[in-house]
């Protein structure tokens, strides 16, 4: 069993408020969980209204599997026009 951890650091870009912010890390993390089937949580920067950390974790078999869903979520994520990735790491246990 390999389990495959990635945090991204996000730049909200469009974001004015913790509101706003909420509203586009909700949206992300919804797209996420129903797209790849991976567990999603917002793990840091909970009161900065343009920064924000996503984890995201996955479990598989073999770790090329685990290595490619992660890097399409990222992708995905890099994909998305409010968000500028700021920083990424991938890590497996």
């Amino acid at each position: 069993m390999v389990i495959g951890v990635c945090r991204i650091d996000l730049w909200l870009m469009e974001s004015n408020s913790l509101k706003c912010k909420r509203r586009t890390v909700r949206s992300i993390i919804d797209q996420l969980k129903a797209r790849y089937n991976v567990s999603v949580a917002e793990v840091d920067h909970h009161d900065l209204w343009q920064r924000t950390s996503i984890g995201v974790a996955c479990v598989g078999n073999e770790k090329h599997y685990v290595d490619e869903v992660l890097q399409t979520v990222v992708r995905s994520v890099a994909n998305n026009a409010a968000t500028e990735i700021t920083n990424c790491t991938i890590d497996f246990l």
